[in-house]
């Protein structure tokens, strides 16, 4: 069950990457450079602020089912309130108040399939999530030219369909503060870490321009394809690592993320290789006007060799209750990204974004990296 799991959750990782993939060719094949980057800084402010208002909810969800106890109206109010509140402002911005008014589907829509990964199955995820969405997504979008509307409005049906399926009659209810205590910090560090993700995509824009925002997008996609597959696994592992930890079964924790980590080398060194040595030609795929992307490729190849080398690193801090070290350490990659970038975009573009978000993966993935060892000594002992 549990092979079958990882399995699963790598295979939908895989169809989401190729799909999203698939999106980004039509918008730069579509649209000019100008509207194609204005298409991508769209739809990352809404990924951005979707993962914002999320508050990491999802997380918390698993860590209180796998003790048996009932989570949902304390981790759902606050996020779909929110969401609530933020729909029209980011509907304006966005240039879409369609796109604005599903930002609460896109919010509770994962907070709801998390719930159904806490007992271990993966398949409403890899249904949904894996496959549904990011397929659909890439037919609205290629039928509508590049709508945001279209490439949002997916959310919908699935956050229909994961209610449906994961919500259940309450037992033993968990209380908001309770519920907040454990999942507070954590919601901090996804906030800061939603804004890691996207926000380098929304700098280039404002300080570059539209069109060096659509190069950037185009040449840091492949980020997505190993986004996707720690994703997975990660989705898979982690019900099992908390019950592991909450156990106190430190060498089974250990198996784990021993074997999590050598399926991540195993699945990404081979595409950011091939990456670096294919991206001449990959980035043709987007138009003559992408090549000067090469830069990025480069950069983006090199740093992830090392960030999937480190492992699920701060997964293992989050199923072990530390989530205040994994706020720390995402503002601290933050604000190193943040600071490069305002250095260096205005004068490399694209390029410099590169190189912001290359330092800041490299602060949140070494800085747990550092703890764990130092701590538990848990990665020193899984590397054996």
């Amino acid at each position: 069950m549990a092979r079958l799991s990882a399995a699963a959750g790598v295979a939908g990782a895989a169809v989401s990457a190729g799909a999203q993939f698939l999106v980004v060719i039509v918008v730069t094949r579509t649209l000019a450079p100008r509207e194609a980057g204005e298409f991508f800084a769209a739809t990352a402010l809404i990924l951005m602020v979707g993962g914002i208002l999320r508050l990491d909810a999802g997380n918390g969800v698993i860590y209180f089912l796998a003790r048996g106890r009932d989570p949902f109206l304390a981790a759902l109010a606050p996020s779909f309130a929110l969401s609530l509140l933020a729909a029209v402002p980011l509907g304006l911005a966005v240039g879409s108040p369609v796109a604005g008014a599903l930002l609460p589907f896109v919010v509770v829509a994962d907070v709801l399939l998390a719930a159904s990964r806490a007992g271990g199955s993966m398949r409403l995820t890899f249904a949904l999530d894996g496959v549904g969405r990011p397929v659909a997504q890439l037919a609205l979008v290629t039928l509508t030219a590049g709508s945001v509307a279209a490439w949002a409005a997916p959310a919908l049906p699935v956050a229909v369909v994961a209610a449906a399926v994961a919500l259940r009659k309450p037992d033993e209810r968990v209380g908001f503060g309770e519920f907040w205590t454990y999942a507070g910090p954590r919601a901090g560090a996804a906030a800061v870490q939603a804004v890691f993700q996207r926000l380098d995509v929304v700098i280039v824009a404002m300080l570059a321009g539209p069109a060096p925002a659509a190069v950037y997008t185009a040449a840091t996609r492949f980020k997505v394809v190993g986004q996707l597959i720690n994703q997975g696994l990660a989705q898979a592992v982690q019900p099992r690592l908390v019950r592991a930890l909450a156990d106190g079964d430190l060498g089974k924790a250990r198996d784990l993320y021993r074997s999590s980590t050598r399926w991540l080398v195993l699945l990404t060194w081979p595409i950011w290789i091939g990456y670096a040595a294919l991206a001449p030609w990959l980035l043709d795929a987007f138009g003559p006007a992408y090549a000067h992307g090469l830069p990025v490729t480069f950069v983006l190849a090199a740093t992830m060799l090392v960030a999937t080398a480190c492992g699920m690193v701060d997964v293992v801090l989050i199923a072990s209750g530390r989530t205040a070290s994994s706020l720390a350490n995402t503002v601290a990659a933050v604000a190193v990204s943040v600071v490069v970038d305002l250095v260096l975009v205005p004068r490399l573009g694209a390029t410099g974004a590169a190189l912001g978000w290359s330092a800041g993966v490299l602060v949140k993935n070494l800085l747990p990296l550092i703890q764990l060892t130092r701590r538990d000594g848990l990665w020193a002992e899984a590397a054996r």
